[in-house]
């Protein structure tokens, strides 16, 4: 599932092509495309023709448009799911076999959603306060979802204090969308492996300094992805032009499985975590140090004591009778 480099690759993409420019039509192609729209396809095709998009935006891994003006404006939220892409492509090029949407625009292009596997779609949304310039005000479907570290919002200091407060592995914590958004499978073992930290560590048994190493990893691994279009493993992972991303060619832990660590040399090793793979090297990341068992206490009833005192009394007063 795309994560946030590549859903930001996405958007920036989307700001360059598309932003400022008015949909002259719209075509649902998929009735799952469109079933978070309460009205259907005929519905969004109504509220999208005639609409400028004034701004792409995105929190974590979640995508939408500003459409419309100050007094007439919603947005409109994209999810990617597994396998959705946003392209932009000339009017008249031939169609992908799993086309979803198309928009068509007033310069001759068109925004199409392609979506393989159909788990994404499209849907008009409402702000939970009045539209801003740099996209401050949050659809109303995604308000629950917490700043990602590129959020002017993002507070480092507050999210090692929530993390740390977490009953629950560090993985899973890592990938809670509302304690630190943005993050999924590949770069939360990224980050990881950078901080020498195993994913089935408990985030509140891990100390302050681990856990603030490890909020600047997912920072520094996200950054660095970005730089270079984010992870394509296959053809569904690509910008709006179709031009997939290359940070695979550095990851560390996430699909090495088998070769030698490139900090230590130790084999790296996959294990499954929350029904997906989870990626280490067993000499970096330690698992939870074994906690030592006391002494089990054994204890005495009220009649049992009783009787060894009665015992003891008859020693004291014969004490060279043998019990």
């Amino acid at each position: 599932m795309p994560e946030l480099p590549e859903v930001e690759t996405v958007r920036r993409g989307l700001a360059d092509h598309v932003a400022g420019r008015q949909i002259v039509a719209v075509e649902v192609l998929h009735p799952r495309s469109v079933r978070r729209h309460l009205g259907g396809g005929t519905d969004l095709a109504g509220r999208l023709t005639g609409k400028t998009v004034t701004g792409a935006h995105r929190r974590g891994k979640y995508l939408w448009l500003d459409l419309g003006d100050d007094a007439d404006g919603f947005p409109v939220v994209v999810h990617l799911g597994m396998s959705g892409q946003m392209l932009i492509t000339e009017a008249g090029a031939p169609d992908h076999v799993h086309l979803r949407i198309r928009a068509t625009l007033d310069d001759g292009n068109e925004l199409r959603f392609v979506d393989q596997r159909t788990f994404g779609g499209w849907h008009v949304d409402e702000y939970l306060g009045p539209p801003v310039a740099d996209g401050g005000s949050l659809p109303e479907s995604i308000a629950h979802i917490a700043p990602d570290p590129f959020d002017p919002s993002f507070d480092p200091a507050a999210v090692v204090v929530a993390i740390r407060a977490r009953h629950s592995e560090i993985k899973r914590v890592l990938l809670d969308q509302t304690v630190i958004s943005g993050v999924g499978n590949i770069y939360a073992d990224e980050a990881l492996w950078r901080s020498r930290i195993h994913g089935t560590r408990m985030a509140d048994r891990l100390s302050r300094a681990k856990i603030v190493d490890l909020v600047a990893s997912v920072t520094d691994v996200m950054s660095e992805a970005l730089v270079v279009g984010g992870t394509s493993f296959d053809s569904l992972y690509v910008n709006v032009n179709g031009q997939s991303g290359y940070f695979e060619r550095s990851l560390n832990a996430y699909g090495r499985e088998g070769l030698p660590c490139r900090r230590c040399g130790a084999i790296m090793r996959r294990e499954q975590f929350m029904n997906r793979s989870s990626y280490y090297c067993p000499r970096c990341q330690r698992r939870e140090p074994a906690r030592k068992q006391s002494a089990p206490v054994r204890v005495v009833g009220a009649a049992e004591t009783a009787a060894a005192r009665a015992i003891g009394g008859t020693r004291r007063k014969g004490s060279n009778q043998r019990p």
